[in-house]
């Protein structure tokens, strides 16, 4: 572009008075023209909160052994508890990067498992579609059951990675790809054949 407003500056010279000359800068303005609609910004996500249902809890110190534990990752903002759902509102910093292991392995650290795990943020033009990869919030994510769509404003995902749910509703979503990383959580051959490198991990969620 700098390179072209130079040329501009000096098209009175003699050289660049010419009509080819003319005609190859104009060409040139109109390829950086049709560049410029589609360098579009990527399809962007910030997760804001999440809700995390919590198994093996019975009683108001296990509830409070899963706040404590939660409240001290450095991306969470606020626990909101409620002990007779064995539920937590969990609300994130702002522009803060979401790690869904992180969560799980405070709960499991503070002895007890996740029973389901879902995330909400805000979403700008993300395009999905049923069983495809897509990054998210600078994570890969395997989309489940889902019609294709392009996801704008305030949308939840439910995590069904294992140990993410219970073993029986973890079994309802382990039929629905035949692509390996369900089961391991990393990225298989499946998944590099979208760019995915190999071995990285790779999140599986439903709306």
């Amino acid at each position: 572009v700098r390179m072209l407003t130079n040329h501009a500056a000096n098209l009175n010279h003699p050289f660049y008075s010419s009509t080819a000359y003319r005609y190859q800068f104009i060409v040139m303005k109109y390829f950086i023209f049709i560049l410029a609609l589609f360098a579009v910004s990527p399809a962007e996500a910030q997760f804001t909160r999440a809700n995390l249902q919590a198994a093996g809890l019975t009683c108001a110190m296990c509830t409070r052994a899963i706040n404590k534990a939660i409240e001290k990752l450095p991306f969470v903002e606020s626990v909101n508890p409620d002990i007779k759902s064995s539920s937590f509102d969990i609300s994130f910093k702002k522009n803060s990067k979401v790690d869904p292991d992180a969560i799980k392995k405070a709960v499991e650290e503070a002895g007890f498992s996740v029973a389901k795990l879902s995330l909400t943020g805000q979403f700008e033009s993300v395009k999905i579609a049923n069983d495809k990869h897509i990054e998210i919030d600078g994570k890969n994510f395997h989309f489940l059951n889902v019609n294709a769509q392009t996801l704008s404003g305030e949308k939840t995902l439910v995590l069904t990675d294992k140990n993410f749910l219970t073993q029986k509703e973890f079994k309802k979503y382990s039929t629905a790809t035949k692509m390996s990383c369900l089961q391991t959580g990393k990225a298989e051959n499946c998944c590099t054949k979208e760019g995915i490198d190999a071995n990285k991990r790779v999140y599986h969620v439903t709306i």
